[in-house]
């Protein structure tokens, strides 16, 4: 099943993290950089075309600047991604070069992603760099962006930069082997195919107590959700093994990899589905809801039961049942104002075409 789904994947997103690039001391780990690297430049020429999404600029900077310990205070960590993010990249450039490979920095936060003309701007710069045989090399743009720093992860962007694209394969390689149930103990063991993301994985997975990353498996778990739902398989697997690219691309028993839905959603539907925070919430009953997800129906105002948050019309809001379950996401007709006063008329709340089931 696996060579089935990955032997196709002519363009990949790799993501590396703060835990497979540093070594104890919270310095760039060269050697470890060196092998990833030379796996990453294999793949590229043989003619697989590859985006990587890096992490790292903040542990990196933390060795820099002598914390110990990742710093609480904004300020600090943005000087940590400053100084740590020239030193990654400068040192990335000089690797890749060892292969006769160029590579670009592109520095995102989630406003260049979710303004729908930046979106397709980015898109376009990626593919244009894929197609000089370009290295993009990403990472958030932490040294101004609070939001990301504080509520973000290079998980989260490797899959929103994987349905950018969109890809037809992530690849997150980190610390450990996989999805490990019962991780710490005698009978654990690498779980290697995850066809649905339901709430018996998610008991399994947690945070991270690593001291320059943030995230954890569980941050990898949501990120699944993402990019499964665009269509594109994830596989989580360990950077420390020497081969692990290669043998992910054969379709070997490497890690965990997440089974797509079928159907890959349209570019706009992505953009819709992930790119934003939504604005407020709408609240639908039972009946719109089974309209909405079983019949592909608009919503209609009948249907809506309240909402929650001050927003325009025009802006990405999150559609959940009475019980507060998020299940969908639109664009709304209407202001929150507007619904409030139940001054609907006979208009669609939000029109099928503006809307995505999660």
């Amino acid at each position: 099943m696996r060579r089935e789904l990955l032997k196709d994947a002519a363009r990949i997103v790799v993501k590396l993290g703060t835990g497979v690039l540093t070594d104890s001391r919270k310095q760039p780990d060269l050697a470890q950089m060196e092998q990833l690297v030379a796996q990453i430049a294999g793949r590229s020429r043989g003619g697989t075309e590859i985006v990587l999404v890096t992490s790292g600029a903040v542990g990196s900077g933390m060795g820099a600047l002598g914390y110990k310990k990742r710093p609480a205070g904004l300020a600090e960590l943005q000087a940590c991604a400053a100084v740590g993010q020239s030193r990654l990249m400068a040192t990335y450039d000089k690797l890749f070069a060892r292969h006769q490979l160029h590579v670009a920095q592109v520095l995102l936060t989630h406003e260049d992603l979710q303004d729908h003309e930046r979106h397709l701007n980015a898109r376009n710069t990626l593919v244009t760099l894929l197609k000089h045989g370009v290295i993009p090399i990403i990472n958030e743009n932490d040294a101004v962006s609070s939001t990301e720093l504080k509520f973000g992860d290079n998980d989260k962007l490797s899959a929103l930069v994987a349905s950018l694209l969109p890809a037809d394969l992530l690849v997150i390689l980190t610390t450990v082997d996989g999805v490990i149930e019962n991780f710490g103990e005698p009978n654990a063991r690498t779980i290697p195919v995850i066809e649905q993301i339901d709430p018996g994985v998610e008991s399994i997975v947690g945070g991270t107590d690593s001291e320059t990353a943030v995230g954890g498996m569980a941050s990898k778990v949501q990120a699944a959700k993402i990019v499964i739902r665009s269509g594109i398989p994830l596989v989580i697997a360990s950077g420390h093994r020497k081969d692990v690219l290669e043998r992910v691309m054969a379709g070997e028993d490497e890690g965990t990899v997440f089974i797509p839905q079928p159907a890959r959603l349209q570019s706009r539907k992505r953009w819709i589905a992930f790119f934003h925070h939504p604005k407020g919430t709408l609240f639908v009953d039972a009946g719109a809801k089974q309209a909405l997800r079983e019949k592909g129906k608009s919503l209609l105002p009948p249907g809506v039961a309240g909402c929650e948050g001050q927003f325009k019309a025009g802006e990405v809001l999150s559609i959940c049942d009475l019980d507060g379950t998020e299940f969908a996401r639109g664009i709304c007709n209407f202001s929150s104002a507007q619904i409030e006063a139940r001054s609907f008329g006979r208009a669609e709340v939000v029109h099928r075409d503006n809307l995505v089931i999660l």
